[in-house]
């Protein structure tokens, strides 16, 4: 029992669920700064609910796929551990209570979003990582929506201000899931992913293709202090940290390494958190 019950929360890939629940609280508090504990609580948990069963189609959708390569064949799925069946079960069951918390606690635009994100993650992103390298940004419009989710959860509009927390997070987008493509590139192309934009992958070209989404951080990131969402503060902290995660991406121009890869990698890991906590920090 305990290993199914282990199956099921790997099937989930709680951390990466936690990530973008953590995104959609960031907007939440944005839009509406005197907020409770159990409102953010909600907003994290209706976010975790749907992004879990968007992984989960991703995982039945690539089962054959992840068997391939080694960071994926220890999956739940690809091992047996849980059947195609169970996998869907559980899928349903999150996608319904997460919308459903998201439309009935807050309201249903935050839901009908939430749903948008799912779908295109799951049914448009997932079987394109093997067609184009277009892939990346398609994934990139779900993968930026946590936050403008958040907003609207709390505003019950699409405003301006969603849309910047969106543009912030989608740029970030291409940065650092090129750079995740750079370094796990060999195992990717056991599954047949064209994740890289270029041709040959791991090339200049491609390093200037990062170079110059990271770039684009840094005047999105003035862009919540223009619309009044953030002081000056959060603006300093937002471009002293694109300038550094610009950086490292001239250190992979020059060397096109998996080390400059990495680098990059890990910098994104922590741009992101950082910047957002900075804007709420601003803000509250």
């Amino acid at each position: 029992m305990s290993n199914k019950a282990s199956a099921y929360f790997q099937l989930l890939k709680f951390r990466l669920s936690l990530t973008v629940a953590f995104s959609s609280a960031i907007g939440f508090i944005l839009g509406y700064p005197n907020s409770t504990w159990i409102d953010i609580l909600m907003v994290m948990l209706g976010g975790m609910l749907v992004t879990g069963a968007a992984n989960i189609i991703n995982q039945i959708l690539e089962k054959d796929l992840d068997k391939l390569m080694k960071r994926t064949s220890k999956r739940p799925l690809p091992t047996g551990q849980l059947s195609i069946k169970e996998a869907v079960v559980f899928c349903i069951m999150l996608a319904l209570a997460g919308t459903a918390l998201l439309g009935i606690y807050f309201n249903p635009l935050a839901a009908a979003l939430s749903l948008l994100s799912l779908v295109l993650y799951g049914f448009v992103y997932t079987p394109l990582k093997q067609i184009s390298p277009i892939c990346v940004f398609v994934g990139a419009i779900p993968g930026g929506m946590p936050p403008l989710i958040g907003w609207v959860a709390a505003t019950g509009s699409l405003d301006i201000q969603a849309i910047v927390l969106f543009g912030i997070q989608f740029f970030w987008q291409f940065p650092h899931f090129w750079a995740i493509a750079w370094v796990l590139d060999d195992d990717y192309k056991k599954a047949g992913f064209k994740m890289l934009p270029m041709a040959g992958g791991k090339n200049l070209k491609t390093a200037i293709q990062i170079m110059i989404y990271t770039l684009v951080l840094i005047p999105l990131s003035l862009l919540p202090l223009q619309f009044g969402m953030t002081g000056s503060t959060s603006a300093m902290v937002a471009v002293v940290c694109g300038v550094l995660f610009l950086a490292q991406t001239f250190y992979l121009m020059h060397t096109c390494s998996k080390k400059a890869a990495m680098s990059i990698m890990f910098g994104s890991f922590l741009y992101l958190p950082i910047v957002q906590i900075a804007f709420v920090l601003d803000k509250i």
